[in-house]
């Protein structure tokens, strides 16, 4: 409580014209010649007191409308009542708390590491937090705007006045912080803010909220995620192993709003999703699911990579908790969870990150560095130690407060170059005069090295394009860090083979040879992602050539194709039935569809996959070395047939991979073998369960000492059209 004089005049006019930067300096409790003095302000009251021990002491109005003012004895903490007047004209008597006489939440630590740009758990600090304080139960508000002239919290509780509750600046931090009384979960607000030009901005939600609206609808709710009881201690335990580049990794990519929808369309919620989803996917093989952007997104349509509530899951599926039940009950059931982080822009969106304090502040102020023409976002200012500091925190939250195995994070081209997307003169270069985003790839390796630092065992992935050196090398040998990068060549080159009749397949033999050429400089994953199957793309199935049988067998074949090349596996939902229209975020994937048996057969086709892939460590130990992949016969381009041999550790069956992307049948196809002796055909994607024409070599061929292809035996085979066979060496 400090010593001061009553009230200045001018002091209480700044207040009312929302123009005071220090709140505590004018309201609440202070010395007046040895004496507490309280002032408040309550424009809807006609009589205040202030309360000690159930004695009241009046406060009498100021000079300035809406402000009391006098003294309350003694230095045990009080309350304040009131008497104003509704529409019946009766009086009508209130008692509150007074959140002026709390003194601040934030400690000095919180203070340096807020000011330095290092709170590795910055969402303990920032945000809105239900907590007892001083005693009281209530709800601690803190908010970064560093150039704010004022900063109010305005909700329902308070009519969204921006004049009730102006907040405490806390040094040179930039942070704003106020601690409410009786304000609890469930609690609507925003943040009023007045720029340095002495202007309203627009109400912002709040970047740290933990909680959302629905929208359109897009006010922050105070959300209690304290409290959680997990029961996946084993999965923690034991994912390191199941998440390294020499385990088996298959990845079910999922749109939530149109994996399901329910009750007349609306969305499967979190907890719909622990039992449905996550019992699908265990059906069905995979070892991961991929979820797209669940951070709070305002535009349907953006899928959810145009997010504002970094810090909120989707309100569209439930409450955290309930989030918190779905990455539960996946790690109950031995699969991970992994989800879509988009650190590389942010949507313009009034109430959002733009512009936040009336400055530029999370974003550059240039468009030429901060405005994304392709999406009409706004582009992090990754330079910021603030910026920088709040994106590798949220990083560590979704690791830390809901379980997450790993973040896949979106569009890193886009970051790691300033010209990304830009025609000349239209972007800065960096100060050495090149196109290199230093700043952004010192962020990544930033969140790479303290993500796996603070929780061992988790995978970052990266979407990136590139040519750009060392994506999953570590930090300390001079990559970014991340633990695996999607191959987008290898999806560009083999889905526009794959598009091709295949009379002129043979012209094109190169696409599918190529990926091996660069396999093995990254740890790579294979994604037939959303991306491939919307804007007019079509649905995989669509992409294939030929009449309708032809479809089905083409995507078969390259389904073994991908099962069987080095690499993990990421497939979108709704592709492994081959579903036949391209996917729609607005409603449902084609469940009907399973009632035809060629769909059916796909879908047991990738369970069977998956199965073989899973079970088969020749398929996925040496995924990212070399020695795990030869060639049988990778130029027969006049057959358009690609064999090859994958290879794990030495007491490991090898695996023969062998593929016709043509119509014509081969009934003696010679391949060369490593060994002779028996070879289980371990998968036929021409076997009828699969909707094939059930041809093949009756589950085994038999390798002799006849030398073919550089291999000291061989075996004929009955290679089906457009069919993928898998042989695996039986033990002598």
């Amino acid at each position: 409580m400090s010593t001061v004089s009553t009230p200045s005049e001018s002091a209480l006019l700044r207040l009312l014209r929302g123009h005071h930067d220090d709140p505590f300096a004018v309201l609440g409790p202070h010395d007046i010649d040895g004496v507490r003095h309280v002032t408040t302000y309550d424009p809807g009251a006609d009589r205040m007191w202030g309360v000690v021990k159930g004695v009241r002491h009046p406060l009498e109005p100021c000079s300035v409308p809406g402000f009391f003012h006098g003294p309350v004895p003694g230095d045990m903490a009080y309350t304040l009542a009131g008497e104003d007047h509704g529409e019946d004209d009766e009086p009508h008597h209130f008692e509150k708390e007074d959140p002026y006489r709390f003194g601040p939440v934030l400690g000095e630590i919180d203070e340096y590491l807020l000011g330095e740009g290092s709170h590795r758990r910055l969402w303990e600090a920032l945000g809105a937090h239900v907590m007892t304080h001083e005693g009281v139960s209530g709800t601690h508000f803190a908010v970064w705007a560093p150039n704010a002239k004022r900063v109010s919290v305005v909700g329902d509780f308070n009519w969204w006045d921006g004049l009730r509750h102006p907040m405490r600046r806390r040094g040179n931090t930039g942070v704003w912080e106020i601690f409410l009384p009786g304000i609890g979960d469930g609690a609507f607000y925003r943040y009023e803010i007045v720029g340095p030009d002495g202007s309203v901005q627009p109400r912002k939600a709040d970047p740290m909220g933990f909680g959302s609206e629905h929208p359109p609808a897009n006010a922050s709710i105070v959300r209690d995620i304290s409290g959680y009881g997990w029961s996946d201690d084993a999965w923690i335990e034991t994912r390191a192993e199941a998440q390294s580049r020499s385990a088996p990794i298959s990845i079910y990519e999922v749109h939530l709003p149109s994996w399901r929808r329910k009750d007349w369309g609306r969305p499967i919620s979190y907890i719909e999703a622990a039992e449905e989803l996550i019992d699908y996917v265990a059906e069905m093989g995979f070892t991961h699911i991929e979820l797209l952007p669940v951070s709070e997104y305002p535009f349907d349509g953006s899928w959810g990579y145009q997010p504002i509530g970094m810090f909120a899951p989707t309100i569209r599926h439930g409450l955290p908790h309930e989030f918190r039940d779905l990455v539960n009950a996946a790690h109950e059931a031995g699969i991970g969870v992994i989800l879509d982080w988009v650190p590389g822009h942010f949507p313009s969106d009034a109430h959002g990150l733009g512009r936040f304090d009336g400055t530029a502040l999370y974003e550059h102020a240039d468009p030429k560095e901060g405005f994304h023409h392709d999406w009409n976002t706004l582009i992090y200012n990754y330079g910021r130690a603030e910026v920088a500091n709040y994106l590798t925190a949220n990083a560590l939250y979704w690791l830390e407060e809901y379980h997450a195995d790993g973040l896949r994070v979106d569009a890193v081209a886009s970051m790691l170059y300033r010209d990304y997307s830009r025609p000349e003169g239209e972007w800065v270069p960096n100060k050495d005069g090149g196109r290199e985003n230093y700043e952004a790839i010192s962020m990544l390796r930033r969140m790479n090295t303290e993500c796996y630092g603070q929780h061992p065992g988790i995978m970052t992935v990266a979407e990136e394009s590139t040519a750009y050196p060392g994506v999953s090398s570590p930090v300390d040998q001079g990559g970014l860090g991340f633990g695996f990068k999607w191959n987008m060549g290898w999806m560009n080159d083999t889905l526009e083979y794959i598009r091709k009749d295949p009379i002129y397949r043979s012209y094109h033999h190169h696409q599918m040879t190529f990926g091996l050429v660069y396999a093995f400089s990254e740890n790579f994953i294979l994604p037939i992602s959303h991306d491939e199957v919307v804007h007019g793309k079509g649905s995989m199935l669509g992409k294939m050539p030929g009449n309708e049988w032809e479809k089905f067998a083409n995507l078969r074949t390259y389904y073994g194709f991908m099962w069987g090349h080095p690499g993990k596996k990421l497939l979108f939902m709704g592709q492994e039935f081959a579903q036949a229209h391209e996917w729609n975020h607005d409603a449902e994937i084609d469940w009907t569809c399973l009632g035809d048996p060629q769909h059916a057969g796909m879908q047991r086709l990738i369970r069977d996959l998956n199965t073989l892939y899973c079970e088969t460590p020749a398929l996925y130990q040496k995924d990212a070395e070399e020695d795990g992949f030869a060639w049988i016969a990778g130029g027969d381009t006049g057959n358009s047939v690609f064999s090859w041999i994958r290879r794990g550790r030495a007491d490991e069956p090898e695996v023969a991979v062998i593929c016709n992307f043509t119509p014509a049948e081969h009934p003696r196809y010679r391949i060369g073998l490593p060994e002779t002796g028996v070879w289980r055909e371990a998968l036929n994607t021409d076997a009828g369960i699969y909707g094939g024409g059930n041809r093949g070599n009756f589950g085994r061929v038999i390798a002799d000492d006849e030398p073919s292809h550089g291999y000291p035996a061989s075996a004929e085979l009955f290679l089906p059209p457009l069919s993928a066979i898998f042989l695996v060496r039986e033990e002598n």
